[in-house]
């Protein structure tokens, strides 16, 4: 299913107002998910927040998710987690995950100090544990530069089965394919773009090499996710139209990521579309002092109403009790 291609949201992380998990809107979200028809679920990724390895609520998340998907998927579902931090932390979570039923890990690239060859070490290492995803993360946020020959040579790892492409950039992004193109293995590893700011762009474009993107990794498809769902099965039989609704789909991501201040409400961003849709209680975020930017709340509502096909609010309104169970 990973190589073939689907649509996996980056699960957010519902917390009540004092700042604790809320284990009855963590659980409706990946409920949420899968009735809007998700095939994979990335959880403990930058859009579940990085700072619930300091609060402890890394096993904690990761076991919910596996739990609702066991309990209420009925299908098969592609179960991500994420891992973060030097060789000893990313084995340990990889360990984890592989305990709670984890099919991959999505590896961040982000250690201090660390060399291209440190991180494939690293990579090798997590990958005796669980199949890797690698990550090019966007330096905006605090990803590393890497080279087309890092990205052959973690192609060329056995255990490497796909990579998310977040570079939010094309000259970078274009590093991974002509790396993965190179590679013995170019068939074994599916590209996923995490471009939040060009998704239809990179579903439908034809990719050096012969390479396409299988599917999308993506926090902006932890909302309006059946929309997402939809679009996703009609982009290349439909490429004209989607072609035509790039730009709105940019357009859309730049109000929930908060572009115009660098990103800053990203993670409030989906949380506030959340909450608007009755998913979440509040915006809340680990970080006391992360929230939404001046004038983000005035850009979703501009966004939502200007491109109705984006959204998927009377899916969710038509099952919301039920996901809240």
């Amino acid at each position: 299913m990973l190589r073939e291609g689907t649509v996996i949201p980056a699960h957010p992380l519902a917390l009540t107002a004092e700042r604790r998990l809320d284990e009855r809107r963590q659980a409706a979200l990946t409920r949420y998910y899968l009735a809007a028809g998700a095939g994979g679920l990335a959880v403990g990724v930058h859009t579940t927040q990085f700072g619930i390895r300091r609060a402890g609520l890394l096993e904690p998340v990761l076991r919910l998710a596996a739990d609702v998907i066991r309990a209420d998927a009925g299908r098969p579902v592609v179960k991500i987690a994420g891992a973060c931090g030097d060789l000893r932390q990313a084995v340990a979570e990889a360990e984890l995950a592989a305990g709670l039923g984890y099919d991959a890990v999505l590896l961040s690239p982000v250690v201090p100090g660390a060399t291209e060859a440190d991180l494939l070490v690293r990579a090798r290492a997590v990958g005796e544990v669980l199949p890797v995803v690698g990550f090019y993360l966007q330096a905006a946020i605090g990803g590393p530069v890497l080279s087309r020959a890092f990205w052959r040579a973690l192609a060329d790892q056995p255990s490497t089965v796909a990579i998310k492409v977040a570079a939010f950039d094309r000259y970078r992004s274009l590093d991974v394919v002509h790396g993965v193109a190179a590679s013995d293995r170019r068939d074994q590893v599916a590209l996923y773009t995490g471009n939040d700011d060009h998704i239809i762009g990179d579903l439908l474009a034809d990719l050096p090499g012969g390479l396409r993107f299988a599917g999308g990794l993506l926090g902006q498809w932890a909302v309006w996710t059946r929309a997402a769902v939809e679009m996703f099965a009609t982009v290349h039989a439909d490429a004209a139209l989607w072609s035509g609704r790039a730009a709105a789909l940019t357009d859309a991501n730049a109000a929930v990521f908060d572009a115009a201040h660098g990103f800053a409400g990203c993670i409030a961003g989906v949380h506030e579309v959340l909450r608007r849709q009755g998913l979440l209680d509040g915006i809340w975020c680990l970080d006391p002092d992360e929230g939404l930017s001046p004038g983000q709340d005035a850009e979703l509502t501009r966004v939502g109403g200007a491109y109705p096909w984006l959204t998927d609010d009377d899916f969710v309104a038509e099952h919301r009790d039920d996901w809240l169970r």
